[in-house]
């Protein structure tokens, strides 16, 4: 669905979307390889603004995996801002990542650390797991997992932007390609490939999209109209409510892609996460309930 409150894009919004396209899209020459891009990436971080006083942070580990656990007294600055809409403590695991890591090594990082926190003491009814981007697909695909194994599932999923199909056989990577302010349709062959090394691209563990969702729990998607990952959301969605799962889907107008990230600057961002504050309340309980982040 779309929302009739963000309809008529900010001023903000606009020049976010003509900024995302000049430093990011083209920003990154076509066929870079992955060192130039994390180079690029890490340039930014100069930019990113420190949370608020009253913020905790800690470094830890979660079965083996590196993770930040941000508490609400209470990517840095974006994830006190989900722990403050959801009323909750957030772990954020710094999983192996691609190519040097090719799947399955992020699965089985979210994996170790999901079962870490549970170990902890952690209720997985008062947790929900979210994820962006690439992340968004790891999320599903953990839950996948989780159920085939009979392990506890988390009480909700957020994915944002998520790619679920690394088959890139969605009809907005074409449709949108000259549309999308951030990613690049030619680049997702050579991401998907790195990513997978030698594994079927639509195994349901790497593409969510091409998994049995049954038994999953409710879910929310936000993604943004213009961008080439659109019908990675839509067609996941879709499939999750042909198998009678709860679903919400949220199409954004004209959002660039994991726009949650300019919160300090756009309005849309900051409603957008406030969204997700309330959908992750509405199936945990918000006493010590818990945000299990995947980037």
């Amino acid at each position: 669905m779309s929302l009739p409150e963000a309809q008529r894009t900010s001023i903000q919004a606009e020049l976010v979307r003509l900024g995302a396209r000049f430093f990011i899209k083209h920003g990154i020459p076509s066929g870079a390889g992955i060192q130039a891009r994390r180079r690029r990436m890490h340039a930014y971080e100069r930019w990113v603004p420190r949370p608020p006083a009253g913020v905790e942070t800690a470094a830890t580990r979660l079965g083996g995996v590196p993770a930040s656990l941000v508490t609400a007294l209470i990517y840095r600055h974006i994830t006190w801002r989900f722990a403050m809409a959801a009323e909750a403590c957030l772990a954020s695991i710094d999983y192996r990542l691609a190519p040097e890591h090719p799947f399955p090594a992020a699965l089985d990082d979210a994996a170790a650390a999901w079962r870490a926190l549970l170990a902890g003491g952690a209720d997985p009814r008062r947790c929900a797991i979210m994820g962006d981007s690439a992340g968004g697909g790891l999320a599903l695909a953990l839950a996948l997992k989780l159920r085939d194994r009979g392990e506890p599932l988390p009480a909700a999923i957020v994915a944002l932007s998520p790619w679920t199909d690394l088959a890139i056989t969605g009809q907005s990577c074409r449709r949108n390609a000259a549309f999308d302010p951030v990613l690049k349709s030619d680049d997702l062959k050579m991401l998907a490939a790195q990513y997978l090394g030698r594994a079927d691209p639509r195994d349901p563990y790497v593409s969510p999209l091409y998994g049995d969702p049954r038994g999953l729990p409710p879910t929310l998607f936000q993604v943004g109209s213009d961008e080439i990952l659109r019908d990675d959301s839509e067609r996941m969605a879709q499939r999750m409510r042909e198998a009678g799962r709860d679903v919400t889907v949220e199409i954004w107008p004209r959002m660039p892609h994991v726009w949650h990230g300019f919160a300090p600057v756009l309005p849309e961002a900051r409603r957008a996460i406030l969204r997700i504050g309330e959908f992750v309340r509405r199936w945990t309980a918000t006493e010590s309930s818990a945000l299990f982040a995947a980037k």
